[in-house]
């Protein structure tokens, strides 16, 4: 398995040692021709969505990403990777990607000094460690999104199809469980 994370801007490092722990090649995508190569699944990091969403359109690496994910390609969006792929943003007029059937709040929970730490459910393997940071989360799931995640009574985390997002960093914390279910259930 051979997964590319988009390493444009924020935490992908993070994303690339938390595979190397679960024995899953990953590449770094910084240009167009990076994703003409083979894989099986796409990490979208964490960072500054304004940002991620400009150098996508810049490097003209959007609308292939976009038709990617349409064809079927696994995709795995956290915070910022989250925004980038909802079709609606709640307090934002410009979508990105826009292939997952929810709706967002970007910085929901307020500004750097809203992150915070929590451990709750999430869908199929129980208690997972959850770091929000400027985080935002899910106000609404269209029919085709299903929530699998939520703190303190909000959706942090869905999937639909081949989709997966959550608006927490799994990679900055030990746990291999979330990035596990992604290999494991949306790449299979």
């Amino acid at each position: 398995m051979r997964i590319g994370i988009l390493a444009l801007q924020g935490a992908f490092i993070e994303h690339e040692k938390i595979l190397e722990k679960l024995g899953v090649e990953s590449f770094e995508i910084r240009q167009k021709k990076d994703i003409e190569g083979q894989m099986d699944g796409i990490i979208i990091p964490g960072g500054e969505s304004t940002v991620i969403g400009k150098l996508l359109r810049e490097l003209d690496i959007l609308e292939d990403l976009k038709n990617m994910i349409n064809d079927g390609m696994p995709v795995f969006g956290t915070c910022a990777g989250m925004i980038i792929l909802a079709d609606k943003i709640e307090n934002d007029e410009k979508v990105h990607i826009g292939t997952m059937d929810i709706t967002v709040k970007r910085n929901a929970y307020g500004r750097q000094l809203g992150s915070f730490y929590s451990e709750e459910n999430f869908d199929n393997i129980g208690k997972v460690p959850m770091t929000f940071i400027r985080a935002p989360y899910i106000t609404e799931c269209g029919p085709k999104a299903r929530a699998i995640a939520t703190c303190n009574g909000n959706i942090v985390a869905a999937v639909q199809d081949n989709q997966m997002v959550t608006s927490f960093h799994p990679e900055l914390n030990d746990s291999l469980l979330v990035h596990k279910y992604f290999v494991e259930e949306i790449c299979k």
